[in-house]
């Protein structure tokens, strides 16, 4: 009992010792660990996403920004959430199934997490940590909220749920970074 208070006690440390999502490892969809190391180099827009809520067709527009901006350099990478109105209730393979189904998308998908509450997320911890992000940081009010990392994992621009993936603002900062 007591290892596993201190494992716990030390990766809410990490979340909040974390200078950057790359120090994150999440699971896939399929379940796969998958450390966000990987996309260093890389503007990554990091969306919590559910398949029954009103911005739900926010994914044809990060599938189209994906498909435009990939090959410089671009990752979009979902996260499904549960926690605002029970609007992603699905298992990782239903979520998975639905997103290929009705939207085609093939950006980088992630097994359901929580987003809010005291079962958030190390990577949302750090997401909506104001010392670690004053500019960004903040709780999630909603699902499809967007926060634009830069090439070193660091956060520079989130965006709420209404802001659609392909209006000019999050168009305008995702070419600014792709620049840098």
């Amino acid at each position: 009992m007591k290892s596993t208070v201190l494992l716990l006690s030390l990766m809410c440390a990490a979340a909040f010792a974390a200078s950057s999502v790359h120090e994150f490892t999440l699971a896939a969809l399929n379940g796969t660990p998958t450390p966000l190391a990987g996309f260093k180099g890389k503007v990554v827009l990091v969306v919590n996403v559910a398949s029954q809520c009103g911005y739900t067709p926010q994914y044809e527009g990060l599938q189209a920004l994906y498909m435009k901006y990939k090959d410089r350099g671009l990752v979009v990478a979902g996260f499904p959430a549960n926690n605002f109105g029970e609007q992603e209730p699905g298992t990782n393979e239903e979520i998975g199934a639905f997103c290929k189904s009705k939207y085609g998308v093939t950006f980088p998908m992630f097994a359901k997490i929580s987003v809010a509450g005291g079962d958030k997320a190390p990577l949302y911890q750090f997401l909506t940590d104001k010392k670690a992000n004053p500019k960004t940081g903040g709780e999630i009010q909603w699902n499809f909220t967007k926060f634009l990392v830069d090439r070193d994992g660091k956060v520079i621009q989130r965006f709420e749920s209404p802001v659609e993936p392909l209006s000019g603002e999050l168009v305008s900062a995702v070419e600014a970074a792709l620049k840098r």
